[in-house]
Order: C-alpha cells, then sequence, then structure tokens
C-alpha cells in the first residue's frame, strides 16, 4: 500500500538544497539531482548491456531508490562527512534510516523494505548495481560541479572538491558507460554526453511557473516523484520485472520531450481544438529529429516505446514489434504480465503524474502559499481522480489524504 507519507517524503527532497554554500547559476535540489542520477544509470546500465555484461533492472532501479530514501533521512550532510559518519558509524545510521522509513515503506508490497534493509546492511548485495549507481551519482555530481565551479574558481578549497570529483568518477573506468560519457565530453559529436545534459535541463525548468509555489519542484524532480510512485504501484500489482522497469523508467522519461518544448499546462493545450494534438506531433518530430540521434540505434525504441503514447496500457511482442495498446488493467495483470510482452503501465503512470501534480498544490498550500489558481487546481484534480482505483491500487483515497 502506497501511504500519504511516502509521497510527502519523495518531494521533501525537494526542499534539501546541494551546493548551498557556494555560488550557483541555478538551485539545485537533492530531488533533481536523484532524478539526473537515475537518468545517468540508465545510460550507463544500457551501455554495460551492450558490452556483454547483463544487469538487474530491478535491483538497479531499487538500488537508486534506497539510495534516494537514505539520502533523505540523513538530510544535507557535505560528503566528506557523511562518507566519514558511514565509515565510522554506518550500521548505527543506517538501523535510524531503516527505523524512520519504515511506517511508509514496509507497507508496500513485494518485500520492498526488506530488500531496502539488505541493501544497506549486506556490501556484497546488488553489488554490480551499486557499483553502476555510484558511477551515476558522481556523473551526476561532476555534471553539477561544472557549472558551479564557473561562479566560485576563486573560492578556497574549489581546486581540491574539483579534484576529489574527477578522481571518484575515474573509479569507475572499469564501466563502458562512464568511458564512453566521459569521451564524448570532448568530442564534436557529444552522443549520449548530449543526451545526459538535455536531460539535466530539466533541472532548471519550474513546474507551474506561472504561479507561486513552495517547495517549487522542476520537471526533471517531478518525473522521479512519477517514476517511483509508478514502481510502487507496479509492485502492488505483483508486476514481472519487465513491467516494473517499464513502470519507473516509463515514469522518468514520460515528459522527456517537455526538453524540446518546455512545459506546456493543460489548460493551454486544451484552450483550442486541435492544439493539443498538434504539440504532440511537434514533439514526436522534435524526438526523432533532435533527442533520439544521440543515442545508438539500438535504444532508440524503447525511448519511443515508452514515451510515444504514454498513458496507455500497453504491451508488444519483442520479436516481431507489434504493440497491443488501449489494455485495461486486469488484461494487463492476467495476459501481459511476463517479461516477453515488454508491458507498460501507461494508466498508473497517468495516475501517479496527477498524483504528484495534487501533492505539489496541496504541499504549497499547506505551507501557506496558496494563490486561488492552485486552490483551483487541487479542487480539480481531486474531483476527476477521487474515484479513481486502478487493479489493487485505489488512488482515489491517495488524493483525497491531500485534500485534508
Amino acid at each position: 500500500m502506497i501511504t500519504p507519507g511516502l509521497v510527502e517524503t519523495l518531494f521533501s527532497a525537494a526542499s534539501m538544497t546541494r551546493w548551498n554554500d557556494h555560488a550557483r547559476p541555478a538551485q539545485f535540489t537533492e530531488l533533481a539531482k536523484q532524478a539526473h542520477k537515475m537518468t545517468i544509470a540508465w545510460v550507463i546500465a544500457r551501455c554495460e548491456e551492450d558490452s556483454g555484461r547483463p544487469v538487474d533492472w530491478v535491483s538497479l532501479v531499487e538500488g537508486g531508490l534506497f539510495g534516494f530514501f537514505q539520502r533523505v533521512v540523513l538530510t544535507d550532510i557535505k560528503p566528506p562527512v557523511f562518507h566519514r559518519m558511514m565509515a565510522n558509524h554506518g550500521p548505527k545510521l543506517n538501523k535510524w534510516v531503516l527505523e524512520k522509513t519504515a511506517p511508509d515503506l514496509s507497507a508496500l508490497s513485494g518485500e520492498f523494505f526488506g530488500r531496502f534493509s539488505r541493501y544497506l546492511e549486506e556490501p556484497e548485495f546488488s553489488k554490480r548495481e551499486k557499483h553502476i549507481l555510484k558511477a551515476a551519482h558522481y556523473l551526476a555530481t561532476q555534471w553539477e560541479f561544472r557549472m558551479v565551479y564557473a561562479q566560485n574558481s576563486m573560492l578556497w578549497g574549489i581546486e581540491e572538491t574539483r579534484k576529489e570529483i574527477e578522481d571518484q568518477v575515474n573509479e569507475h573506468l572499469d564501466l563502458s558507460g562512464v568511458k564512453e560519457i566521459l569521451m564524448r565530453q570532448g568530442m564534436a559529436d557529444k552522443g549520449v554526453f548530449a543526451f545526459i545534459d538535455l536531460c539535466g535541463q530539466l533541472r532548471f525548468q519550474v513546474r507551474w511557473a506561472q504561479l507561486p509555489r513552495v517547495p517549487a519542484t522542476s520537471v526533471l524532480g517531478h518525473l522521479l516523484v512519477v517514476a517511483a510512485l509508478s514502481y510502487f504501484s507496479a509492485l502492488e500489482e505483483g508486476a514481472c520485472p519487465r513491467r516494473l522497469r517499464n513502470a519507473f523508467f516509463g515514469g522518468l522519461f514520460h515528459d522527456l520531450p517537455e526538453v524540446l518544448t518546455r512545459d506546456i499546462v493543460s489548460p493551454v493545450k486544451r484552450s483550442v481544438g486541435g492544439l493539443e494534438d498538434l504539440i504532440k506531433e511537434y514533439e514526436r518530430e522534435a524526438m526523432e529529429t533532435r533527442l533520439l540521434p544521440l543515442l545508438p540505434g539500438k535504444w532508440r525504441d524503447e525511448i519511443r516505446y515508452l514515451t510515444g503514447d504514454e498513458f496507455s496500457n500497453r504491451a508488444r511482442d519483442i520479436a516481431s514489434g507489434h504493440i497491443n495498446s488501449g489494455l485495461k488493467p486486469e488484461e494487463m495483470n492476467s495476459r501481459f504480465n511476463s517479461d516477453e510482452w515488454d508491458p507498460v503501465d501507461g494508466l498508473i503512470i497517468d495516475a501517479c503524474d496527477k498524483l504528484a501534480a495534487m501533492a505539489e498544490a496541496a504541499l504549497s498550500i499547506r505551507f501557506g502559499i496558496r494563490p486561488p489558481a492552485l486552490e483551483e487546481a487541487r479542487r480539480g484534480i481531486c474531483e476527476h481522480y477521487r474515484h479513481t482505483v486502478i487493479g489493487s491500487v485505489d488512488f482515489g483515497a491517495l488524493f483525497g489524504a491531500f485534500m485534508d
């Protein structure tokens, strides 16, 4: 069961500011950093598979979520201090993390909390996926630092920080994806590095940009919340591994075209007949001409599949490529819940997208920033989804919890 407290925990990372002892060109938050990390982890993992080294995608996704929850509980501790604390008092700190998160995470199906305990307490558990995630973490930090460095080059200790980050990234050169990303930085054809760069720009696109709201969330941070909620919902459905993977990355990538079009709010899309279809067509064209060419050919079909009809339940025969779309939740569970069908729960991703928007509005209102348009949006979303049940997940109850 997904609890309202779990949704709020995810959003708490939007209030955690990174590099807050440095001059910054933009607001860097832990929520957006974790989202960018998982985008980079996807790139590294695909490179590993291309090199003939298999990846356990469920372990990769869950490892990313486990690291996220650990970081949220331990709040904004400077990395050198954090690593020293973990080296000296790791078991005690991890026990405290588990105690703090138990009320919400132990309510999830599929023994999620048990695997969280093992991830924190057993060094060999998901060891390879931990290595990929650690590399993605340092590459996301390096991406931020490149901008921070430009405004802090005269700051005492900045060169030491630069060297530490470079050394941490270089410790992961055994991963083909890390070598590819670093190599592409210095090339005219930046390829996967340009893809990571574009995804990173979604950190700077603020949700609800026309309204004052606290905490402000970026498009990329919002995508991580949707991805996590979609994954937890798929766990409730007893989803197969491929369906779990698609729930997460379908949520994480579903607004990827917005890096090319910006965040066009729904009322604008629906204000003129045919405008929404026109925007959708432009997004498809921009994806094909500007974003997908940055990726190896074998990866492009996955992105097309995850973003093309993002809110429709669908399954495809991987061998033939034939897609069955518009599937009902019961069909997803009874007929297509196997890896060979590559199933995507678009209806769940849609509900999680709106639940995240509902929470964004409700939390701001709770904090006292409540412009009339935000109040109206919260009421409208809740009214539309208040009776929604998809499979085993009572979304209506979750939406209702954020009307209090």
